[in-house]
């Protein structure tokens, strides 16, 4: 055997019992945390609602003073308004924020539905040639703006445009530092 040769075979050899020396049930955590929403979200990119790698508070101070400002509120109004009935997600590496306060649909994507659900049938039932039909009865997440034509209910017009994500554009607002 010539030098190349034994040096060759003893690589492998070498080689072979480090592998052998791994556990292959032994996982290594490379998963990352994050405790700050904006370097969260820079990492995962686009998500509806923040997972196991995101380990801070479920809304931010710093999320909910923003919307607040988003808001036009005063400095004076409670930031518990704000930290309670937020919802938070990543889109595009970027923080987005809505607060369901006046029962925004927050949790829901835009329904582009042209078929009329139940609760519109039922309302136009009751109240035939409504000239609208109450977001409770044609749910809060629709983009059109409905009326009861006699019983039938029929879209008046486009009211709402959602985003890349599916969500209501015009109650999301995008949070920066």
């Amino acid at each position: 055997m010539n030098t190349k040769t034994i040096s060759l075979s003893l690589t492998i050899f070498i080689f072979g019992l480090l592998l052998l020396s791994c556990d292959p049930k032994e996982e290594i955590n490379t998963e990352r945390t994050y405790d700050n929403p904006f370097e969260y979200c820079k990492s995962v990119g686009t998500i509806d609602t923040p997972g196991s790698e995101y380990t801070g508070p479920k809304v931010p101070e710093i999320i909910a003073e923003k919307l607040r400002q988003e808001f036009g509120a005063p400095e004076s109004a409670p930031l518990d308004v704000f930290i309670n009935g937020t919802f938070w997600r990543c889109m595009n590496g970027n923080v987005y924020a809505c607060n369901v306060g006046a029962n925004l649909p927050c949790q829901e994507r835009g329904d582009y539905s042209k078929e009329p659900n139940q609760g519109m049938l039922n309302y136009c039932q009751e109240n035939p040639g409504s000239s609208f039909i109450p977001m409770y009865a044609s749910g809060r997440a629709t983009v059109y703006e409905w009326k009861c034509d006699g019983s039938t209910p029929e879209i008046i017009k486009q009211i709402a445009e959602t985003d890349e994500a599916g969500y209501i554009k015009n109650i999301w607002y995008e949070i920066t530092l």
